[in-house]
């Protein structure tokens, strides 16, 4: 009888113990929050239209233009998974080609 209230006794301990881990990541002081860069475009006379890229947390518009002109990376999925590399330069996104390519109309009426 005793190995039996040492299992249930250790199995509350260890339910206790889980739910005050799960809810440690709740606390909003100790969240970390999450910032997104402005997009990078990027151009290539291969590449059909602007390429808009939003870095992610650890990235940066060089770092991309880096990966895109380096003919052994892969791995990343910038520009729709493209393998094409050498030749991408960085160009303005402000120039309504580049934001035009990316713009989402999905449930936007049609007049």
């Amino acid at each position: 009888m005793t190995i039996r209230h040492s299992g249930i006794i250790t199995f509350a301990v260890l339910a206790l113990t889980g739910a005050a881990a799960a809810g440690a990541g709740d606390d909003p002081a100790t969240q970390t929050p999450i910032t997104l860069q402005a997009p990078c475009c990027f151009a290539n006379p291969r590449f059909s239209g602007i390429c808009e890229v939003t870095p992610g947390p650890d990235e940066s518009c060089g770092g991309i233009l880096a990966y895109l002109n380096n003919p052994n990376s892969k791995g990343k999925t910038y520009c729709g998974n493209t393998d094409i590399r050498g030749g991408w330069s960085e160009v303005s996104c402000s120039d309504g080609e580049a934001s035009a390519t990316t713009a989402c109309t999905a449930g936007v009426p049609r007049e």
